[in-house]
């Protein structure tokens, strides 16, 4: 990788960090839950193509961290689906004692 192609993926990765920083901070309370389903939506395909980068038969770099990305983007969406599940069920009506 050259150091032209190294500066334009940190510059890239630095913007892309500060438009997602501005945008969640925008969001207001009663959007979180739906816009969390969708953020776990996307963590499973990143599940999917970490496994797809993983899935090489020898050792080496990619592999390992591709291996790396499954568990953390596993837990991410598992760790999402729970939160999502503990705010929907806030929003459930009691039963009424008898």
């Amino acid at each position: 990788m050259t150091t032209a192609t190294l500066i334009t993926c940190l510059f890239v990765f630095v913007l892309a960090s500060f438009v997602g920083f501005e945008v969640i901070n925008k969001v207001p309370p009663t959007l979180h839950t739906p816009l969390m389903s969708g953020a776990n939506a996307i963590s499973g395909i990143a599940v999917l193509g970490a496994i797809l980068v993983s899935g090489a038969k020898d050792w080496n770099l990619t592999v390992i961290l591709g291996f790396i990305a499954v568990i953390l983007a596993t837990i991410n969406v598992v760790g999402g689906f729970l939160v999502t599940d503990r705010m929907l069920l806030m929003f459930k009506k009691k039963e009424a004692k008898a």
